[in-house]
């Protein structure tokens, strides 16, 4: 084994002007990008959320979440080059200083990371949750802790993170899409089998679940049905990835251009997925949909299609816990090599099997430190589901629509009081209002978890 360290300049072609690393990233796989990082396991929550609002409002509310971000994703693609020199942006927050400034940089910054660091311990959590269901399989008492299968997940991505940035990614997230496809058709399929087989009485209503059922309080539903409008805003709330795959497009045709198809594209297959799933898995269970889809079917023979399933929610989120904590990883790098930039331990780059791998020790100490705080937290708070979903409603708002709106306006120098800008501002205050009334739904589902709370204890 020899080392070498890698110089920028032996070869020119694999750089782009900016000294950076040749962008070859396509429509295909900025698509797929978007897809891994929002077809999440969340989608097998969306029968419960359906439940809560009904067949009217649960429609409603996913067809204008998916109309309200698709709208925000386009101004927020054309906000990708600075207006005044034309330079890229390499992240949401280079957008939001070259087109805004001062302090809504800092207030970007934090709402981003937070919400990013927030999934990627929700993850590991779920990851865990789905490599018990698969141990236990049909069993009707299981006692086993997801502690293990968190520190399992934890040592992959120690050795994932090391993939030095999303350009390295597009065959990762390939394999992730196609799995987030694969359980969502299964959780799919066999909603479509339980309604064939008809089991059971099965209770629908357009307004949901009715105050009554197996005791349900008035305010009980109003809780639920905030929750249920938290899941899918939160199923939503991908918007601070874009930027950081936009940067992944080749500088020709435009990238703006090749971005809008993109997440024209995404968005459309994750709402048509989003959907057949809660549309569908409501139909199936009723006012009895379980928070997760694929749990409704543990006496389903075969069961190791129900194991399969899970085995694709492990791929896919072993997938998808990269693409959301690389914009991390990259602001981190980034600042660091700004501040020394003639560190050798920081900037310095080294290849090994004959330049087949490369690494860098800043990058291996500081990334595997950060899988190990965010395994850890899981391990100590495993309902960080709940916060993870008060982080999506309160961060839905200003991420995926008050930031590219105001940026949006900024670049196109939209007057003050002029329809189209109050067009958009009440757009805004709409959103805001939803993410409000769907953090409320959150904060109350975290409370209840709290009072249940024990470190270092999962659920068996």
């Amino acid at each position: 084994m020899s080392f070498s360290v890698v110089e920028a300049g032996n070869a020119n072609s694999k750089f782009d002007d900016d000294g950076r690393q040749k962008r070859t990233g396509t429509m295909v796989t900025a698509a797929a990008h978007i897809i891994t990082s929002v077809i999440g396991s969340g989608v097998l929550s969306l029968a419960w959320a359906v439940a809560q609002l009904g067949w009217l409002a649960g429609t409603v509310c996913l067809i204008i979440f998916s109309l309200v971000t698709l709208f925000t994703s386009h101004l927020l693609s054309d906000c990708y080059r600075n207006p005044r020199t034309g330079e890229r942006n390499y992240s949401y927050m280079d957008v939001v200083n070259a087109n805004l400034g001062g302090l809504q940089i800092q207030l970007s910054g934090i709402a981003q990371y937070s919400l990013l660091f927030g999934i990627t311990i929700g993850y590991t959590i779920i990851t865990a949750t789905s490599m018990v269901a698969i141990k236990c399989g049909s069993k009707e008492v299981c006692h086993t802790s997801e502690n293990w299968f968190m520190v399992i997940y934890g040592v992959m991505q120690i050795v994932l993170s090391q993939i030095p940035n999303f350009h390295n990614l597009a065959f990762l997230s390939l394999i992730a899409a196609v799995m987030s496809f694969a359980y969502s058709f299964i959780g799919i399929a066999l909603s479509v089998t339980k309604l064939i087989q008809g089991n059971g009485h099965i209770v629908r209503s357009l307004t949901g679940i009715p105050v009554g059922w197996k005791g349900l309080t008035s305010e009980d539903k109003v809780w639920q049905i905030l929750s249920g409008m938290g899941d899918i805003a939160f199923a939503f709330a991908f918007s601070p990835l874009l930027t950081n795959i936009q940067d992944t497009l080749k500088s020709s045709p435009p990238e703006n251009k090749v971005m809008k198809k993109a997440t024209s594209l995404a968005i459309f297959v994750t709402t048509f997925f989003y959907m057949l799933c809660g549309l569908i898995g409501y139909a199936a269970f009723g006012n009895d949909a379980p928070g997760n889809l694929l749990t409704g079917f543990s006496s389903f023979k075969p069961f190791w299609i129900v194991d399969f399933a899970n085995i694709c929610i492990i791929v896919h989120l072993v997938g998808a816990y990269q693409v959301f904590s690389q914009p991390i990883y990259a602001f981190i790098e980034s600042r660091s090599s700004t501040k020394w930039p003639k560190s050798d331990f920081i900037t310095k780059e080294y290849s090994i099997f004959n330049g087949k791998i490369s690494f860098n020790f800043f990058r291996l100490i500081w990334r595997t430190s950060f899988v190990i705080l965010t395994t850890v937290l899981a391990m100590i708070f495993p309902f960080f589901n709940d916060f993870v979903g008060l982080l999506g409603s309160i961060i839905f708002w200003p991420m995926t629509v008050y930031f590219p709106i105001e940026m949006y306006i900024a670049q196109k120098k939209i007057p003050r009081f002029s329809g189209a800008w109050n067009r958009l501002q009440m757009l805004s205050l709409f959103c805001l209002i939803v993410s409000l009334v769907a953090a409320a739904g959150s904060i109350h589902g975290l409370i209840i978890s709290v009072k249940k709370f024990r470190p270092f204890h999962t659920p068996s």
